[in-house]
């Protein structure tokens, strides 16, 4: 069942109140025409106030059920669209490229806390906005029953009232905005802050860094003050004209009684007549009133769709063709801008299922070639071409094997930090690809064999078996093309030829572009090319 299903549901129960509220007004005047003008109530008077008395409980009963049923139905609309949001979203954060402009911190609140913006949005706006269109023109005919001149006022006083939530609305969507805005870059900040707290206190930044969080802070602070500056004028300009407009129909209707109009009365109100246009009166204005008060989750709402679209844009993605065989790839005249620095430009030509090592000097950009392949260094200009299609914008995370100097460990097993390159595999796949990566003496030599537990430091593991969990995961991938960066820097001779070895026969049949000082790894490449 969609979500569009349930919202129409929540806007005709909405409506459906509206009715309700014409009965309690219909059932109200009917009890006050049945009483009035009699000194006494006599036993013929009686069935017609007791039908009065229940049609009034029946509309406030019905009333009652119909603003839980759209409370109810309203969160189950907003639920699903938070789940819709947060399939598209998730899986776009988890595979996209780290090269943004947001930080990590900025992301999740956008991803986590954006996503719960959009609750009141869809529970409730949405379906006001639906039922402010028709509700208030049922009261208004009704009304007409009643009253032609009434009901002929109120609907004139809709332009002023339109024209007031127009402006507020359209101050207010400004003021959210950027108060949204701060509070991603707020929640950002001390994310990525508490990230590097280590780093702080050893440098002795605790200061500044305090100075800049509290700067980001005020930010947000005077941000929030002037959304609710504007949601107070609002109101506030809201309930004007919802007050003055009913004030006119009161007016109308108390002279037309006392007949007191200053000209000629257009009709004659009975007592019941007046009561029903007057009970009437606020309840044509209360489906705009309770817009009005959602009109704030209109901006946050809409701020947030906004924030998330620059997320995952909803135009179709770049859908990757699965590489089935070693890739070719070419770097045209790439520049990589880190900002104050530069590096590039750069031309290279990499044949399928070819090998070659990228050499040169320490921060020549060797390592920032193959970042910019998958999208972790900033390209200002050139292109990166794979089987002659535009890398950017492919996912190619999922068919790279990457091989470097630095391996992420997490909190698990062994075998289950080998097996997060390819969680589908079995436990005969991942021994096999530990077995190739040379850790076979490493658990042969514990007890726990694949079960050893590693914490997120790999304490207990040698550089060179760091370096061969990564491999494994890369052997496990089994992916046609591979990026290896610096794997054996900092290892003994010994390690070092170990690892030169299980590359040289890992690399048979793909596309190999590697990065290194190592001379004797150098050896395994079929082309050398020296970045200057």
């Amino acid at each position: 069942m969609n979500n569009r299903f349930h919202l129409k549901h929540v806007a005709i129960f909405w409506i459906a109140d509206s009715l309700a509220a014409i009965l309690l007004a219909a059932a109200l005047a009917f009890g006050v025409s049945a009483v009035s003008g009699r000194g006494s109530l006599d036993r013929a008077q009686w069935p017609e106030i007791w039908l009065a008395i229940a049609g009034i409980g029946i509309a406030a009963m019905l009333r009652a059920l119909l603003l839980i049923a759209s409370a109810d139905t309203g969160e189950v609309a907003a639920k699903r669209a938070k789940s819709v949001w947060r399939s598209r979203i998730f899986p776009h954060i988890l595979t996209s490229a780290p090269a943004q402009q947001w930080m990590l911190g900025e992301t999740v609140a956008d991803a986590v806390d954006r996503i719960e913006d959009l609750g009141g949005y869809h529970a409730r706006f949405l379906p006001l906005r639906r039922a402010a269109v028709v509700a208030p023109l049922l009261v208004a005919a009704a009304a007409c029953v009643g009253s032609w001149v009434a009901g002929a006022i109120m609907l004139a006083t809709l332009i002023p009232f339109a024209m007031g939530m127009a402006l507020a609305g359209t101050a207010a969507a400004r003021a959210s905005a950027r108060q949204m805005e701060a509070l991603s870059r707020l929640s950002g900040v001390f994310v990525d802050r508490i990230r590097a707290l280590p780093v702080i206190t050893s440098f002795g930044a605790e200061d500044r860094v305090s100075r800049h969080l509290a700067d980001s802070t005020q930010d947000v602070a005077t941000r929030t003050l002037a959304v609710l500056k504007v949601a107070f004028l609002s109101s506030a300009v809201i309930e004007f004209f919802a007050a003055l407009s009913v004030a006119l129909v009161a007016l109308y209707c108390g002279f037309n009684l006392l007949g007191l109009l200053p000209f000629p009365a257009p009709e004659t109100l009975s007592l019941g007549e007046a009561l029903f246009v007057l009970v009437l009166a606020p309840e044509f204005y209360l489906p705009m009133r309770r817009l009005a008060a959602a009109y704030h989750d209109k901006q946050v709402g809409e701020a947030a769709i906004e924030r998330l679209e620059q997320i995952a844009p909803s135009s179709a993605p770049c859908i990757t063709p699965p590489m089935v065989a070693a890739p070719m790839l070419r770097f045209d005249q790439v520049v990589v801008d880190y900002g104050e620095t530069k590096i590039g430009p750069f031309s290279l030509e990499v044949p399928a299922g070819s090998h070659v090592v990228l050499r040169g000097a320490t921060g020549v950009g060797k390592s920032s070639l193959l970042h910019a392949l998958v999208g972790l260094a900033p390209l200002q200009s050139g292109r990166i071409l794979v089987n002659d299609q535009d890398a950017h914008g492919m996912l190619l995370s999922g068919q790279i094997g990457w091989v470097g100097q630095s391996v992420a460990l997490v909190a698990a097993s062994l075998a289950d930090n080998i097996r997060l390159s390819r969680p589908d595999a079995d436990d005969d796949q991942v021994m096999q690809a530990a077995q190739r990566a040379g850790l076979g003496m490493l658990i042969a030599s514990r007890a726990e064999g694949p079960d050893l537990w590693l914490d997120h430091r790999g304490s207990g593991l040698s550089g060179g078996e760091r370096r061969r969990v990564g491999i494994a995961r890369a052997l496990l991938k089994d992916a046609p093309l591979w990026l290896v960066d610096e794997p054996t820097a900092d290892l003994d001779a010994v390690s070092a030829a170990q690892i030169a070895q299980i590359l040289r026969s890992a690399a048979v049949g793909r596309t190999l572009l590697m990065v290194t000082h190592s001379d004797d790894l150098a050896q395994i490449a079929d082309q050398q090319v020296v970045l200057t």
